[in-house]
């Protein structure tokens, strides 16, 4: 079959080199490309039909001859563990075959790796130690085609492959191994191909992104709550230290908590809990950074002893990024609200740019603020001056007329 596929292809070219000839005696150049470019035209054709001919003639050429048909029922029995099967003289062949000695994952390295030739691919047909109701053992499929091997022997082995899994039985094998090195198909290479086998298909960036969005579409949870968090602000994970600082704050053992935003983390931390006299709480307040603070204000208000939790928001202006002064101003009715769900009572929430701000008559006066008990009535604005005389309208007219009858 592959001389008279070589002779054909001999007898095309030769063709094609006299005609190329006679097309350059006869012919213009102009003429001659284009009677050379049909020509190569349908000499293309009739290689790619020559190539299809030879491949539907290799897959039914090659036939199993009885010693392998005798060991395939072996096969089947449990009685071999491994068979290699190499193509002699335009037939399918067994090579070698061994019985089972322990387990399979034991027995594979030691009788796998002596059947690997250098340059000469072969099947090889793996029972493993499963299985199956219907079709007996599980076997596992290898295809040995090294890299290096001929290109013919690549191609008859590959045009052979499924003629040879229909006769064994294609129920029988549930594992495919293709090797083109040593040690694609040892123990090693064959876990791998099973992990490669399960792990998930590599995406491209835009496919991992439409993915993520699908995932956090299905996840995302749509009730009033959630409504009324993305309204409200962003509430950003608060730190167990922090948590407890507010608590014990609420407890009175501190009377001062400081709480800032980590910008890379997203997580509000503490900064510092401790006791402090209000005329030191001004140097606590940082002038190129923006945080929250909880103070307990002891005072006296008309005579009466008063403790009152003051939440203060501090935002030094323009000394602060963009990014700072939005993250800020967002999480602030989150916190306020995670604050008084840990027990923590806020009297009064202030602002502040700096920290002078902070003095005893502006805690009064935010606290406590002044009520006017006189309020005065409305005061009738006064006439324009030098409006004239009065006037006399007609209706006065009329009464005065209806006196005088």
């Amino acid at each position: 079959m592959w001389k008279f596929l070589q002779n054909t292809r001999l007898l095309v070219a030769r063709y094609l080199v006299s005609a190329v000839k006679r097309i350059r005696i006869r012919h213009s150049r102009f003429q001659m490309d284009r009677r050379i470019s049909r020509m190569r035209n349908s000499v293309e054709s009739v290689i790619l039909s020559d190539a299809c001919i030879s491949k539907s003639f290799l897959c039914h050429l090659y036939a199993i001859n009885d010693a392998l048909k005798k060991l395939f029922a072996k096969c089947r029995d449990g009685k071999i563990r491994v068979l290699k099967i190499s193509i002699e003289n335009e037939e399918l062949t067994p090579a070698s075959s061994l019985k089972p000695i322990n387990k399979w994952q034991d027995d594979y390295d030691k009788m796998i790796k002596p059947l690997i030739v250098e340059n000469q691919p072969a099947y090889i047909l793996y029972r493993l130690d499963t299985k199956s109701p219907d079709s007996g053992y599980d076997w596992l499929f290898i295809s040995w085609s090294p890299d290096t091997a001929p290109v013919r022997q690549k191609m008859l082995y590959a045009s052979t492959k499924a003629t040879l899994k229909q006769e064994f039985g294609t129920a029988s094998i549930k594992e495919e191994l293709h090797g083109t090195v040593p040690e694609d198909i040892t123990l090693d290479g064959y876990h791998k191909h099973k992990r490669n086998d399960t792990a998930p298909v590599p995406l491209t960036t835009a496919e991992e992104e439409l993915a993520e969005l699908k995932k956090t579409t299905a996840t995302t949870d749509y009730s009033v709550e959630t409504r009324h968090q993305t309204l409200s602000g962003v509430a950003f994970p608060v730190t167990d230290e922090a948590k407890q600082a507010i608590t014990e704050l609420g407890k009175g053992i501190h009377e001062y908590i400081q709480l800032k935003i980590e910008l890379e983390e997203e997580k509000i931390h503490l900064v510092t809990a401790c006791d402090v006299s209000l005329d030191k709480l001004p140097t606590k307040v940082p002038s190129d950074a923006a945080r929250y603070h909880l103070y307990n204000f002891k005072h006296t208000h008309e005579g009466d002893y008063t403790e009152s939790i003051v939440f203060i928001y501090s935002m030094p202006g323009y000394n602060c990024s963009i990014k700072e002064r939005m993250l800020y101003s967002s999480c602030k009715a989150p916190l306020l609200d995670l604050i008084q769900s840990l027990g923590v009572t806020i009297i009064k929430k202030l602002e502040i740019a700096a920290g002078q701000e902070l003095t005893e008559e502006f805690f009064q006066e935010e606290l406590h603020p002044k009520i006017s008990l006189h309020q005065p009535k409305f005061a009738k604005p006064k006439g324009p001056p030098n409006r004239g005389a009065k006037r006399i309208t007609k209706v006065q007219e009329l009464a005065s007329s209806g006196q005088e009858n």
